[in-house]
């Protein structure tokens, strides 16, 4: 196998940790999350975030274990060092609708309902998170956005191919589209 070093990213709930998760396994190769490297864990998690500094040193820690990796979520904001190390870029897309409908899932799945409800210890932070995901399309709340990533994805050298993907698929699709040969990281 050739060396694959692929970043997939996209908006909170569009998929872009379960398809790069599946990449990965597909490929034979280590997966990493930004988030992994972005927040300390807490309890409740998603509360602190690491130092800039730290978040590049733990992340190239982690990729320079392997030739050949899948990083998915967004770094565009900390991360443009790693930008030449890519050798794929996947965009993930999906409708705004069904994507909060997911990670409303998601959140219920991940820390339970009650936790979630008025009167539950997470329920601040899982509604500004949800107002924060809800603003993607529009970029008029502060990090992670549409916008954002339009802009990052058109900065990426020319040597760096890009594929644009829809999460409306089932993951067995979209593996098939970025394994093809033609397509080959």
């Amino acid at each position: 196998m050739q060396r694959a070093r692929v970043h997939v990213l996209g908006a909170s709930g569009s998929g872009t940790t379960t398809l790069g998760g599946r990449l990965a396994e597909r490929l034979g190769v280590p997966f990493h999350d930004t988030d992994q490297f972005y927040w300390l864990p807490t309890e409740p998690p998603f509360r602190d975030k690491r130092d800039v500094p730290e978040r590049r040193r733990l992340l190239r820690a982690a990729l320079s274990q392997s030739e050949s990796w899948v990083l998915s979520g967004s770094l565009c904001s900390w991360g443009s060092e790693f930008v030449p190390d890519f050798t794929l870029v996947v965009f993930v897309e999906l409708d705004a609708v069904i994507r909060m409908q997911r990670l409303r899932e998601r959140e219920e799945r991940r820390f339970g309902a009650e936790r979630l409800q008025p009167g539950g210890d997470m329920h601040d932070a899982h509604v500004a998170f949800m107002t924060w995901a809800a603003h993607y399309e529009a970029g008029d709340f502060p990090g992670r956005s549409r916008v954002v990533h339009e802009r990052w994805l058109a900065e990426l050298p020319a040597s760096c191919q890009v594929v644009r993907v829809r999460s409306e698929r089932s993951v067995e699709e979209l593996l098939g589209e970025l394994i093809a040969p033609e397509r080959r990281p």
